[in-house]
């Protein structure tokens, strides 16, 4: 294990989660303790009532106080137990949007290194498992904590004799369950692990699942995740052992108690050591020692499982969010990026980059976007090209050199203020699950249906909304697996160019479209290209010819550099690239 998977967290981990919920709980609390008053009262009046009825003494009175506090006791502990639902709810909603909202915000390269499946079970499963804390957990132990001490006390004042002996065998009894259960935080917390691995073999297999039917694999890949599944099984047995072992110990404590209390109880009556009411008390006191005793033991293994669960969400938690390492000091403002300002220019200033735990993926690449121009890059597959502009977006801080936008270093601009004026098209294209109109609006919630409607038709996607009853509100599938992948690209065009940005990053954003629609995309990019500046990535060279200029990248490297009539005559790699693409005779 990691460092980091060694770390154990306590329970003063899971107080931050209750803070929020401290007067609720402190209403818990009080009840819990009238609810404990009430049932210690009970033996003592019950004592009262045997010894009255022996003495031919008038027990009305205590009768009806008796049963009186039996009723009082089951309806506060009724109250007692929906409020600590209420809160156990309560804290699951809270932990899972702080979870979510943190995760949504961690840096990229977090998401490069950690299985998706895994991050879903933590918001879903592990989560779940802090309800079990609150419930069960936590409160039965202390409310436990609370009946086991007035009992006792009670049970010395009865007979100090009687209880010595009592207390050696439920001592007994209830270290050893405590040991056993010390074991379960380990194990739960490893049976979550498993739990999130099967998660994210079945989410490979589930977004993969076109892949997978048309290899003929279905069965290996049920192999897959049955061999996974079947991991979390065992690891869960294992939990399921350990806690198994705690019940039977709890029984078996009760009932030699019970049965050491009654024999050595009924002696000491026959020698006039104490009353019959004595001993019904003395055992009453004893079933409120000893089943508090094994429900907090049951209890201290639920915590023992929800604080192994807190330690997997602190895990993320504890993973600093995009930009916490930003730069000390003032940010540089952006106010020259406002509505009507200069638009900006982009600029690598010798830009060296590797992905974390890789080699060196860029090396001093140095090229400037000039204001309001067009640059392509172009280059073999895996030349850095998309590398470059995921640097721009800061998604990756560039590792020597600087890349500045307008000349200021992007590092000492606010990341949101940069992305406020960069549009950016993803290679893949990604489409969100939902509608039309809920895929558009992510860039601009502000937007009008006549500006939804006018931005898919700059891009060749008005039958979309045409084409069905419910107009942007049609549906578009799971990863917009209705649409074409060319109508999936030209979507995700869509949406940035609605937001207006002063820079466009596009890449490859006509990979996947037929000749008459690159056409009419090359013509939208055209139009929104005024006062923009661009720059696009493409494999498919007919969409740059026309770029104000063309950076030619290999190896990490820029290599050559100048427009499509320039390259073709000094870059062999771009002419070679060219006549593949047949822009040259």
């Amino acid at each position: 294990m990691s460092a980091e998977e060694n770390r154990r967290v306590g329970l003063p981990a899971l107080l931050p989660y209750l803070r929020a919920h401290r007067g609720t709980l402190a209403v818990v609390g009080a009840l819990s303790l009238l609810g404990a008053a009430a049932s210690l009262a009970q033996p003592l009046l019950t004592r009262s009532v045997l010894d009255g009825v022996t003495a031919a003494r008038p027990v009305a009175g205590l009768v009806t106080v008796l049963v009186g506090l039996v009723v009082v006791a089951a309806v506060v502990g009724g109250l007692r137990d929906y409020l600590l639902q209420r809160t156990a709810e309560g804290v699951v909603l809270g932990t899972r949007r702080r979870l979510a909202g943190h995760l949504l915000r961690l840096p990229i390269a977090e998401y490069d290194q950690r299985r998706t499946g895994d991050l879903l079970s933590r918001v879903g499963s592990d989560t779940t498992l802090l309800r079990a804390v609150v419930t069960s957990g936590l409160f039965e132990v202390v409310t436990g904590a609370v009946m086991v001490v007035g009992a006792a006390g009670a049970m010395v004042l009865l007979d100090p004799v009687l209880f010595g002996v009592t207390l050696l065998g439920v001592a007994a009894g209830v270290g050893f369950a405590v040991t056993v259960a010390r074991r379960v935080r380990d194990l739960a917390r490893a049976a979550q692990e498993r739990i999130g691995d099967m998660t994210s073999t079945v989410e490979r297999a589930i977004s993969a699942a076109r892949t997978i039917r048309a290899a003929r694999a279905e069965r290996r890949e049920a192999d897959t995740v049955g061999a996974s599944a079947e991991a979390a099984y065992t690891a869960g047995l294992r939990v399921a052992r350990v806690q198994a072992v705690v019940g039977p110990v709890s029984t078996v404590t009760i009932q030699s108690a019970f049965l050491l209390v009654l024999g050595l109880g009924g002696a000491r009556v026959a020698s006039g050591a104490i009353t019959v009411g004595d001993l019904v008390a003395f055992i009453m006191f004893l079933f409120f020692l000893v089943l508090p005793l094994g429900q907090a033991v049951h209890a201290y293994t639920q915590l023992q499982t929800g604080l192994g669960a807190l330690q997997r969400i602190e895990e993320v938690l504890e993973i600093p969010a995009e930009g916490a390492a930003d730069r000390a000091g003032p940010t540089v403002t952006v106010d020259r990026a406002a509505a009507g300002g200069p638009v900006p220019m982009i600029e690598f200033d010798r830009v060296g980059f590797g992905y974390p735990g890789g080699p060196p993926v860029l090396h001093e690449v140095s090229f400037a976007v000039p204001a309001g121009t067009r640059t392509a890059l172009v280059g073999p597959s895996g030349a850095g090209k998309s590398t470059l502009l995921a640097l721009v977006e800061r998604f990756y801080e560039v590792t020597a050199g600087a890349l500045r936008v307008d000349g200021i270093d992007v590092r000492d601009l606010p990341r949101d203020a940069l992305r406020a004026r960069l549009g950016y098209v993803e290679q893949e294209a990604p489409v969100l699950a939902g509608t039309l109109r809920e895929n558009l609006l992510i860039t601009a919630p502000a937007a009008t249906d006549d500006q939804l409607r006018a931005v898919l038709d700059e891009v060749n996607l008005g039958h979309l909304a045409e084409r069905a009853a419910e107009g942007l509100d049609v549906q578009v599938g799971e990863g917009g697996v209705l649409l074409s992948g060319g109508e999936r690209q030209r979507l995700a065009i869509a949406r940035t160019l609605l937001a207006g940005p002063p820079v466009l990053l596009l890449d490859e954003p006509t990979s996947n479209l037929d000749a008459r629609n690159e056409a009419a995309l090359r013509r939208a990019i055209d139009a929104v290209a005024v006062r923009r500046t661009l720059l696009i990535v493409a494999h498919r060279l007919s969409t740059v010819v026309d770029a104000d200029q063309i950076v030619v990248l290999d190896g990490g490297r820029v290599v050559a550099a100048g427009t499509h009539d320039q390259l073709t005559t000094t870059s062999p790699l771009y002419r070679e690239l060219a006549a593949h693409q047949l822009l040259v005779g």
